[in-house]
């Protein structure tokens, strides 16, 4: 590369400033990060000399990429750019300036963040974070490992003829023969693994799962069984448990997929009947909403299946077998688990925390506060396999739209069926009737769940399921091109906005002196209104309750419209 900085001269100062922070150049925060890194090694010699070391090295490849990368060599002919828009820059120049300008605030950021830090340290050692703390031993280190980092770039091609001289083994050629080795080995072991066939696939894991399950019973010695077994506590129990049953063997004779799909999903069912039955109508609400969410990404996917599976080649005594070890592997699992248990329940304890943060429900408080850093992770885990899944549908198109031409301007003409995109043999006048009225309803119902779930049962996760199924009864009722116009906004615009509200709502506790995910709380009162109590896991909340309804738009996207327009299109074909 030859002249790039002068063609893309605002990547370069981006990239130069990155570096410079990289290196530790004042006044930039990684020299303040440097500097304190230094000050806590002063009296462990060895340390030290590791972190002026590591400072040298990186202020020379520093140099070097800066070098390489945008500097004009020579007898070298400049390098012709293409143009990229700005967007793709907007990430790395926001970290460039924001380097440069937080270094000053680094003895007020320091302290914001001290409820965090403090976490780590010892007793009686201070975090310091400063721009300018004089002229002192720390500062002396790190012009020496700038100097020493400067000789060593200057020093390149002597250094590189040395190295050259020196090495007996190519490294290089070692590790791409290990990796091409581990890629054999790999390749062996799919192939051996995975056949195509998603049975097999279902019997690998379950087998494991039964295996690890007996070793580990094995390998811990006598199971010892210290739980009083309960018939049922209430006469709802027996009841929903042979139901339970009753479904789960009808599962094993049916054929169709459709079928199959109704009937497992009433084990989803049951079990929201069971959460009931012991007192627990948040569980229930959202096992109910999520299996009913379920059922309907599973109709859509399977109209691109068979009505019935091919003949399996596994005996249906076996499966049977394998589908009874796996029960009693799991459920035995569980008990000895909680018969294992050596100190005092944590839920004892979270009645307790629930009433200090002023939530009366404690299925919240676990969620947004106990259990905070877990719904926060699961919310990331579900945005990321949405957009994986959907990926796979849309790999051979290049555009997202659902929207077909023509659509906008009949819905500027007025008023009009929401079935008019469809075709005729597909109208559902009642359906649609019913979709009409209750959508805006349910999504008031979805909001009010939102603000209920601290004082009752609701929640962020059951209001954007709520409001999900809203999106999805309209899209049922119209068609692709009625979800375009139910949800206008892009599907990773929400679940990004819905990570980074339940993110920034992480943070927002170490801006204040306190821990992450630390909820603030304030009490108004509002005229007309009343008394309210207002916190940040409101604002957590609605992060997730955004980042649900953009994961449901998504998939309705890839699996419902992105589906009915491939099928158009054969139709047409």
């Amino acid at each position: 590369l030859s002249g790039v900085g002068r063609r893309m001269p605002w990547v370069c100062a981006a990239a130069v400033l990155a570096g410079a922070s990289m290196a530790g150049l004042p006044p930039l925060a990684g020299f303040v990060a440097k500097e304190a890194a230094l000050e806590a090694f002063l009296e462990d010699p060895f340390a030290l000399a590791g972190v002026v070391a590591g400072s040298a090295l990186t202020a020379a490849y520093t140099l070097r990429f800066l070098w390489g990368a945008f500097a004009a060599k020579p007898g070298v002919a400049a390098r012709e750019v293409h143009g990229t828009p700005a967007v793709m820059h907007a990430p790395t120049a926001l970290l460039s300036v924001l380097g440069l300008l937080l270094a000053p605030l680094a003895s007020w950021y320091a302290g914001a963040m001290s409820g965090y830090t403090g976490t780590f340290r010892d007793p009686g050692h201070e975090t310091h974070l400063v721009l300018w703390a004089g002229f002192s031993l720390p500062l002396l280190l790190s012009a020496v490992a700038l100097a020493a980092g400067a000789l060593l770039f200057l020093a390149g091609e002597p250094l590189a003829r040395v190295g050259a001289a020196l090495h007996a083994v190519d490294s290089s050629r070692l590790f791409w023969a290990a990796v091409r080795r581990l890629d054999r080995f790999a390749v062996q072991a799919t192939g051996f693994v995975q056949r195509g066939s998603l049975p097999d696939y279902l019997v690998l894991a379950l087998a494991t799962t039964v295996g690890v399950g007996l070793f580990s019973v094995a390998y811990g010695g006598a199971p010892h069984l210290a739980l009083p077994v309960v018939a049922w506590q209430r006469l709802e129990q027996p009841i929903v448990a042979v139901l339970l049953i009753a479904a789960a063997v009808l599962a094993l004779f049916t054929r169709a997929y459709i079928a199959l799909a109704v009937v497992v999903g009433m084990t989803g069912y049951g079990a929201a009947l069971l959460f009931l039955a012991h007192g627990s109508p948040d569980l229930a609400l959202t096992q109910f909403l999520a299996e009913t969410l379920s059922l309907v990404m599973f109709a859509l996917v399977l109209r691109r299946l068979p009505i019935e599976p091919p003949r399996g080649r596994l005996r249906f005594r076996f499966r049977l077998a394998l589908g009874l070890a796996v029960g009693v592997v799991a459920t035995g699992g569980a008990m000895l688990a909680m018969s294992a248990r050596t100190t005092r329940p944590v839920g004892e304890f979270m009645g307790a925390a629930a009433e200090r943060q002023g939530i009366s429900n404690i299925v919240s408080a676990i969620i947004l506060d106990i259990r905070a850093w877990d719904t926060m992770g699961e919310s990331a885990v579900l945005v990321v396999l949405t957009l994986g899944v959907t990926s796979l549908v849309f790999l051979r198109r290049t555009t997202y739209r659902i929207e077909r031409a023509g659509t906008r301007a009949r819905r500027d003409r007025g008023p009009h069926w929401l079935a008019s995109t469809l075709p005729r043999g597909q109208w559902a006048l009642a359906f649609e009737v019913v979709a009409t009225l209750t959508f805006h309803t349910v999504l008031v119902l979805s909001v009010f769940l939102l603000f209920i779930g601290h004082s009752g049962v609701g929640g962020g996760f059951a209001g954007g399921i709520v409001a999900g199924l809203a999106i999805t009864v309209r899209y049922l009722a119209g068609g692709r091109n009625e979800l375009a116009a139910a949800v206008p906004m892009h599907a990773g615009v929400l679940m990004g906005v819905g990570l980074t509200l339940s993110t920034a709502t992480a943070l927002a506790g170490l801006l204040f002196g306190r821990a992450a995910l630390e909820m603030l709380a304030t009490d108004v009162t509002v005229p007309l209104v009343g008394h309210l109590h207002l916190s940040t896991n409101l604002i957590f909340d609605l992060g997730v309750y955004v980042s649900v309804v953009g994961m449901v738009q998504d998939v309705l996207r890839g699996l419902g419209a992105e589906l009915d327009r491939q099928i158009d299109a054969e139709g047409e074909s």
